[in-house]
């Protein structure tokens, strides 16, 4: 009896943890309209507020940018 009870909590456990993580992954990942996503240069990482019209590197984790190949002046140089 003690088990089954044992397994029950930590069944539970699991799958609340499993259901928290999936909504917060699925609402970041959704959401890429911030400049993290949509400046001409963006850290690799997408870092929040990360992002640039000019080269340089990210202020959260120190990546340089890299030329966001979506954005409209990609590989354009003038």
């Amino acid at each position: 009896m003690k088990i089954l009870k044992s397994i029950s909590i930590i069944s539970l456990f699991f799958v609340l943890l499993m259901s928290c993580g999936n909504n917060s992954v699925a609402s970041q990942s959704s959401d890429k309209s911030g400049p993290e996503y949509s400046s001409r240069w963006i850290c690799p990482m997408h870092c929040e507020g990360s992002g640039a019209a000019v080269a340089g590197t990210c202020p959260t984790c120190k990546m340089d940018y890299v030329e966001n190949q979506e954005h409209p002046h990609a590989g354009h140089n003038h």
